[in-house]
């Protein structure tokens, strides 16, 4: 089999060839039912060892331009799968060995699910006098069931603390929640 891809940044099992990383994409998109950005797109497959970040770019952009995918008409940085997507997946995708695509979906999930807990769950970054205020809210819908303030002397800490906390907002809540009413039965396992 002859490679027609740049293999720099691809481990073992990864794509090597241009229509492989358009039908990963394909299949991506389709599978994911969501719509991810450009920036997304490329990091799942290049974070992941699968495709070469410039591969990655070149196939996603010449999709786009033949209407292999389409943008959302108002975010023309996010991208969906179309029916001619959702046919090239389903035509084509035992050509992708089992693991890659279940890599790259696994992946997108993921990314899908810190995205929807950052947004269910903010944090707030303020300046002070003497360090930065970091504020977690975990929400229980319309309104918080719990937030707290920490003091942090740096932002790197700030940033460290609002990433831990969007890790596992629920771990958080039970965690204390037990802490508070001394009922050791609501401990995580």
């Amino acid at each position: 089999m002859s490679f027609d891809a740049f293999t720099g940044g691809i481990d073992p099992g990864g794509l090597r060839t241009q229509s492989d990383i358009r039908l990963l994409i394909c299949y991506l998109l389709a599978s994911v039912g969501a719509p991810l950005s450009k920036n997304d797109i490329v990091t799942i497959l290049q974070g992941n060892g699968l495709a070469n970040y410039f591969e990655t770019a070149d196939a996603l952009s010449e999709m786009l331009e033949k209407g292999n995918a389409d943008t959302l008409p108002d975010q023309p940085d996010l991208c969906v799968a179309n029916d001619t997507t959702r046919e090239i997946a389903d035509r084509l995708d035992t050509v992708l060995p089992p693991a890659v695509r279940e890599r790259a979906v696994s992946a997108a999930l993921n990314l899908l699910a810190r995205a929807q807990r950052e947004k269910e769950n903010k944090v707030e970054i303020q300046k002070q006098e003497n360090g930065y205020r970091v504020t977690c809210h975990i929400s229980g819908g319309q309104e918080d069931l719990l937030s707290f303030s920490l003091l942090v002397p740096d932002m790197h800490q700030a940033k460290m603390v609002k990433k831990n906390f969007h890790q596992d907002p629920e771990h958080i809540y039970q965690v204390l929640l037990s802490l508070v009413t001394g009922d050791r039965t609501l401990w995580p396992s």
